[in-house]
C-alpha cells in the first residue's frame, strides 16, 4: 500500500507520479466547476420538461410550454405574407411621384430594388450600376432612352434591339466600313466631337479642323445627335457634349465607333419580370441617382 505524501509548500497530495524530481500534484477540482456542471444538469433537465426535446417515434415530447418552432414559423410567414400584400398592392396602384414621397415604401423599393438589380441587372451594369465598356451607367443623367421612371420601365420592359415586338432600335452606321465617309472625314469628325466635351482637346486641335469635323458632322450626325450634339430620346442617341461615354472617349475608341457603328443590346424582361418588379427596377435605377448605390 502506497504511503501517502503531502506537499510541503502547498499542502495537497501528491498523485504518487514523479518525473525527474518533479511530483504531480493530486489537486482537487475547483468548487465552480462542479457548480456549473450542476447548473447546466438542472439547466438541460428544466428545458426537457418546458420545451419540446425528445424524439418518441412519429412524434416527441411536447414539453409544458407546448412551444412548435414549425408553428412560429409558419405564423411569421403569414405575417410576412400580409405585410407583402400591402405594400406590394401600394407600389401597383400608386403613381411614381406618390412612391418617391412615402419613406416606408421608398425603403422597401431600396431594398427589394438591390435584390433584383444584383439578379438581374448587375452582370451588365455592375454591382454599383456604373456600367462597363459597352455598357452604360445608370447612376448618372445621362440615359439614352429617358431617365423618369416611367421610361426607364418601358425600356427594361421591351429591351433595346431585342426580339420583343415592342423593343427599341437603335443603331449607329458604319460610316467607314459601308464607305460612307472617307478616313480624311471621319478623323476630322472625331476630332470635333471629343472637343464637344473636351476642352483640353478643343485647344489642340487647329480651327480649320474642328470646322471641317463640324461640317460632316451637320451632314451626317444631327439627324440623330441633333444641332448641339446632346442627344435624342426618341431614338435612343447620347449626349456628345457630355463625358458619359459608353464604349470611351478617347481617340481610337471613337473613331472605331464611327468607323464601324454600334448596335447595342439589351435583352426585353417582360417575361422574366413582372409588372410590379420592373416598376421596383425603374423607381430604384432613379433613386441611385440621388442615394449612390
Amino acid at each position: 500500500m502506497a504511503v501517502e505524501e503531502r506537499d510541503p509548500v502547498s499542502g495537497y497530495l501528491t498523485t504518487g507520479h514523479e518525473w525527474n524530481g518533479i511530483k504531480e500534484l493530486n489537486t482537487p477540482v475547483p468548487r465552480a466547476v462542479y457548480f456549473f456542471l450542476w447548473a447546466t444538469f438542472l439547466y438541460s433537465v428544466v428545458y426537457w420538461i418546458l420545451m419540446p426535446a425528445w424524439p418518441l417515434g412519429v412524434t416527441y415530447t411536447r414539453g409544458l410550454l407546448g412551444l412548435d418552432q414549425r408553428d412560429i414559423v409558419t405564423a411569421q410567414v403569414k405575417e410576412a405574407a400580409v405585410d407583402r400584400a400591402k405594400w406590394t398592392k401600394l407600389i401597383e396602384t400608386e403613381s411614381y411621384e406618390a412612391i418617391q414621397l412615402d419613406k416606408r415604401l421608398m425603403g422597401i423599393v431600396r431594398q427589394t430594388g438591390a435584390t433584383l438589380f444584383g439578379d438581374n441587372c448587375a452582370a451588365c451594369h455592375g454591382r454599383a450600376a456604373t456600367g462597363g465598356h459597352g455598357f452604360p451607367t445608370l447612376v448618372s443623367q445621362a440615359f439614352l432612352w429617358g431617365g423618369t421612371p416611367d421610361a426607364i420601365a418601358e425600356t427594361i420592359r421591351v429591351g433595346i434591339n431585342a426580339s420583343h415586338p415592342d423593343t427599341r432600335v437603335s443603331q449607329m452606321p458604319a460610316f467607314g466600313r459601308d464607305g460612307m465617309l472617307t478616313r480624311d472625314k471621319i478623323d476630322d469628325v472625331v476630332d470635333y466631337v471629343r472637343s464637344l466635351s473636351m476642352p483640353a482637346v478643343a485647344q489642340s486641335i487647329a480651327p480649320e479642323k474642328l470646322a471641317r469635323g463640324k461640317a460632316v458632322f451637320t451632314e451626317n450626325c444631327v439627324a440623330c445627335h441633333g444641332d448641339n450634339a446632346t442627344g435624342s430620346t426618341d431614338v435612343g442617341a447620347p449626349n456628345l457634349r457630355d463625358l458619359s461615354w459608353i464604349y470611351g472617349g478617347n481617340a481610337q475608341t471613337v473613331f472605331t465607333s464611327v468607323w464601324g457603328g454600334r448596335q447595342g443590346q439589351m435583352p426585353s424582361w417582360e417575361a422574366r419580370l413582372s409588372p410590379l418588379d420592373r416598376k421596383i427596377l425603374a423607381l430604384y435605377i432613379v433613386d441611385l441617382r440621388v442615394t449612390g448605390p
